[in-house]
């Protein structure tokens, strides 16, 4: 069985964009998404400098578009997904990417409601100087006790020994001078807030707002959430889990324990892929696993679907 995963904000790279737009159909959906969401995708997937990029307003619709954009590199016909792929799920915004793929909205709607998390949880991040560390090896028990002594929040658990923290800067000072037992090493993220905390609390209400009059279908494949790993059967359970995970923890390890159950025998992470299969490398032992990074991943990508479907 193989499932199709999705990268969240600290992915993206100057210039990764730049590659994919010589497939045909790549630059024309790009600018039909770019009009959609008052963003010039293109530019920003080709020119913009890291910095830019690393403006959550940018980088959260920056990153679904190229999530799609890849995934539907992969298949003739965008409708052959459902019937080949077992299951999906998407890290943070990723998990938007992952609606769409999965039928629930249709890609302009999930373009534009992304646009808006990321413009509201840039206005909520604006509020405190916050941001997010990542904690590298440790017992994850351990690890969440002295985070939360120390007013952190485990805002990533994302399984094979790794943990975000996220709170403000002051905060996370302190933990890289006094790590929990066991770290061997902690990683400032590139992203501009404590995502997935109580920090988030202001964008949860414009995103409702924003997903207000949406008619969300059921997803067309097994669709895994990132609130607890499970199998969400709605699509109205997916919208409303969609809203509040701004300011929820990401249980990344949840996903992976659901895709072992599933019997997950591939996984195929889309671009900027990477992060992802790098945790199932580590968590998921013996199971396949393919990072799109370029169109030349493509063809490895699609012989393991063809072998897997």
């Amino acid at each position: 069985m193989l499932v199709l995963v999705a990268p969240g904000q600290g992915a993206q790279t100057p210039g990764f964009l730049t590659p994919w737009l010589d497939l045909p159909g790549i630059r024309g959906a790009l600018e039909a998404w770019s009009d959609a969401v008052q963003l010039d995708l293109v530019r920003y997937g080709t020119e913009g400098d890291a910095e830019e990029i690393r403006d959550t307003a940018v980088a959260q619709p920056l990153l679904v578009a190229a999530g799609l954009a890849s995934a539907y590199m992969l298949f003739d016909d965008p409708a052959e997904l459902p019937r080949k792929i077992g299951a999906i799920a998407g890290h943070s915004v990723g998990e938007l990417t992952a609606a769409a793929l999965a039928g629930v909205l249709p890609d302009e709607e999930v373009l534009r409601l992304v646009r808006a998390r990321g413009l509201a949880m840039a206005e909520a991040a604006a509020i405190t100087e916050t941001g997010m560390s990542a904690l590298l090896g440790g017992d994850p028990e351990v690890s969440v006790a002295h985070l939360e002594k120390l007013g952190l929040t485990p805002a990533n658990i994302n399984g094979a020994g790794q943990i975000v923290a996220a709170g403000t800067m002051e905060q996370l000072a302190a933990l890289n001078e006094d790590k929990p037992e066991g770290v061997r090493k902690v990683v400032p993220l590139k992203v501009a807030g404590a995502f997935h905390t109580h920090h988030m609390g202001p964008a949860v209400d414009k995103l409702a707002e924003a997903a207000e009059g949406l008619s969300p279908a059921d997803p067309k494949l097994t669709y895994v959430s990132n609130k607890d790993g499970g199998a969400v059967a709605t699509g109205a359970e997916v919208l409303q889990r969609l809203v509040g995970q701004v300011a929820n923890p990401v249980r990344w390890d949840r996903c992976m324990e659901t895709f072992k159950e599933l019997g997950v025998t591939a996984l195929i992470e889309v671009c900027p892929g990477g992060t992802l299969t790098g945790l199932a490398k580590r968590a998921l032992p013996g199971v396949q696993t393919l990072a799109l990074k370029t169109p030349d991943d493509l063809d490895a990508a699609r012989e393991l679907i063809a072998e897997h479907a």
